[in-house]
């Protein structure tokens, strides 16, 4: 059994290679998590698939948003704004004073 549990701990690690860090949480990593998963005796097949899927982002292709969801109509530049306001905080990058006062984007 430990024949067949070698490749697929093999193609977890090569999954699990390829994940990035989360920098604001760098203490509960999902890294960690799928490294200690690899390493786990009953380790099956659905579980590197899954992997590999959340890797490769293949249900934000299947499950693809549409613009009216991503541009809701009462503030379009929502998710624009957050996602920036996100890069822009891992890169330690803050709003100015002045821009929190005013409230201004």
């Amino acid at each position: 059994m430990s024949a067949a549990v070698t490749p697929l701990r093999q193609q977890m690690q090569r999954t699990v290679a390829k994940w990035p860090g989360d920098p604001f949480r760098p203490n509960v990593q999902l890294k960690t998590f799928l490294e200690s998963l690899a390493e786990h005796p009953n380790l099956t097949p659905t579980a590197v698939r899954a992997a590999e899927a959340l890797q490769g982002n293949e249900f934000q292709t299947k499950y693809a948003l549409s613009a009216k969801t991503l541009q809701p109509a009462s503030f379009p530049n929502y998710y624009t704004r957050l996602v920036e306001a996100f890069d822009k905080s891992a890169k330690g990058i803050g709003r100015p004073w002045w821009k929190i006062f005013f409230n201004v984007w």
